[in-house]
């Protein structure tokens, strides 16, 4: 027994130290691509190449689940208040619901699934392909080249997808609240525009911003450290998806706290 406990205590400290690593990693490439960017030449035509693919081939998901999530709220709670009499504040709620939390929660989610495997695959593919080794023989730098543009453009796109879903998420929520408690569009939005203040919103978009670019950092720093030909990208583009999930979700609760504490 003392030696399976002794057994558990090492590998406990190897997945300790191996997280550090991990964070030190990530730490290093992201001062690396900060420093990069200011670099010359300046390059901007890559950042906005990147601003396409993962900002509008990523509005038709955060709309989905923005608008899905709106009116399944609605009807949870325009079912829940009703027994008190309390079900014309929904548009409250969901309102505070959707721009406080959800929106920019399940759209970094959902977007760094999308966004952040496919950065770990495709960088992935060009380390185990020696393409980044051939980058650094022309004398250029690969982060500058392949991560600076993806931070950037995932820390741009995902406020404005946070916008997109807390616009949708109300939209959804007073289609719903219309149809089950009977109110007009006009009591809604007066609802909504009564309850949301600019604090409301800061506190969205401030986790949207660092949702993008844990999501972009993550998904190159995984797929940069790619070994094992194309059976070691699949299991890489695991890693990221999973990686990326856990960050946002823990990182959500510590930037609550943050900015309640900051703003209230």
């Amino acid at each position: 027994m003392a030696q399976v406990k002794t057994f558990a205590g090492v590998a406990a400290q190897n997945k300790l130290i191996q997280l550090l690593i991990h964070i030190g990693g990530v730490s290093r490439l992201t001062v690396h691509a900060f420093v990069a960017f200011f670099q010359r030449p300046i390059e901007i035509r890559p950042v906005i190449h990147q601003l396409d693919h993962v900002g509008i081939g990523s509005i038709s998901i955060a709309f989905l689940t923005a608008i899905f999530t709106g009116m399944v709220m609605a009807l949870q709670f325009a079912t829940g208040l009703e027994p008190y009499g309390a079900s014309l504040y929904t548009g409250k709620l969901v309102a505070l619901g959707i721009v406080r939390e959800l929106g920019p929660v399940l759209t970094a989610l959902l977007v760094g699934g999308r966004v952040g495997a496919g950065i770990t695959a495709e960088l992935g593919s060009m380390n185990v392909t020696e393409q980044i080794d051939a980058i650094r023989a022309l004398g250029a730098d690969p982060v500058k080249k392949l991560v600076t543009p993806r931070v950037l453009a995932c820390v741009i796109a995902l406020p404005l997808l946070t916008i997109i879903a807390d616009v949708v998420g109300c939209a959804g929520g007073m289609i719903v609240t219309m149809s089950e408690v009977g109110i007009t569009w006009r009591f809604y939005l007066a609802q909504t525009l009564d309850s949301l203040l600019i604090v409301d919103l800061l506190h969205g978009l401030g986790k949207s911003v660092f949702f993008g670019y844990f999501i972009a950092v993550i998904g190159c720093y995984i797929g940069m450290q790619t070994r094992g030909g194309t059976e070691g990208v699949g299991r890489a583009t695991t890693t990221s998806v999973v990686s990326i999930s856990i960050v946002i979700l823990v990182s959500n609760f510590m930037l609550t706290k943050l900015f309640v504490a900051l703003y209230g």
